[in-house]
């Protein structure tokens, strides 16, 4: 008797057929290009209960079958959720077949105690419990579900509110937790893809559980989402431009820089007639 396909099935097979060419390809060609994987490394694919990480979940699922040699690991952090998030967390995880490890952490809470920003705080601390359980659990990485729009949107955040040329790396080696390594597989994929997904596949998920979800942060990104929108009518590869703008940074133009917490400026190879450019 042929087995009934699954929700799991079909969200993994629409992967490889109506949606090859827009996530499946880009996924593929990320990971390939950014060298984010490497026979033996031993992944915790880090769930969270958003549309981002259900399909990274997918997508690593099937490199993991298709592709070998790796060992992939779901976990899920419950930061402080309201029980209804907590609950649509676990079905969404229990229709997908995601087998993933739970763990509570009070990070929401404490955010609530701070007079700085909430998501900056936020975002650290979720990443250091990520780590610290997988490198628990043995492995080597951990895999967020960041995607290209969240890259450009950063980019431009970055300058037009944090007064920086700042990228988002599709690759990090942890600081704090030695042999560990942050990836962002989806670093290629669109979000426009990854929620036409999502609707073909006829899933819900969680936005973000706290009360700054509309706060400052979000309207910021928000204009700059609609910003990029605007752009596009007029130019409409503005998103790859912005995108490749962050592989193409002409240093020697820049009249400041860091490497790591050092800073530069443009006048140490300026006095060593070292720039030699007429802009």
């Amino acid at each position: 008797m042929e087995r009934k396909m699954t929700l799991e099935d079909k969200a993994i097979q629409s992967l490889t057929t109506k949606f090859s060419s827009d996530i499946l390809k880009p996924f593929y060609d990320g990971i390939e290009k950014y060298k984010l994987i490497s026979k033996g490394d031993r992944i915790a694919v880090c769930v969270s209960g958003g549309k981002d990480s259900a399909i990274l979940a997918m997508l690593m699922k099937w490199y993991e079958k298709n592709k070998g040699g790796v060992t992939v690991k779901f976990i899920s952090m419950d930061p402080g959720y309201t029980d209804e998030h907590r609950r649509m967390l676990e079905e969404n995880c229990k229709r997908l077949g995601i087998d993933a490890e739970f763990f509570e952490t009070d990070i929401l809470a404490c955010t609530e105690k701070t007079n700085k920003s909430p998501c900056g705080i936020c975002a650290r601390m979720r990443r250091g419990w990520l780590y610290r359980k997988a490198k628990e659990a043995g492995c080597n990485k951990i895999a967020l579900g960041h995607h290209f729009d969240d890259v450009i949107e950063t980019t431009l955040m970055g300058m037009l509110y944090g007064a920086q040329i700042q990228g988002m790396l599709p690759r990090l080696k942890s600081r704090n937790f030695e042999g560990m390594e942050l990836i962002r597989p989806m670093y290629m994929v669109s979000e426009d893809a990854i929620i036409r997904w999502s609707e073909y596949n006829g899933l819900e998920f969680i936005t973000c559980a706290c009360k700054y979800a509309q706060g400052e942060d979000a309207s910021k990104r928000a204009e700059v989402k609609a910003l990029i929108s605007q752009l596009e009518k007029t130019n409409p590869r503005v998103r790859k431009n912005i995108f490749n703008s962050i592989h193409n940074a002409d240093c020697d133009t820049l009249v400041g820089y860091k490497v790591g917490w050092e800073r530069h400026s443009f006048l140490e190879r300026f006095e060593e007639n070292v720039l030699d450019k007429d802009i």
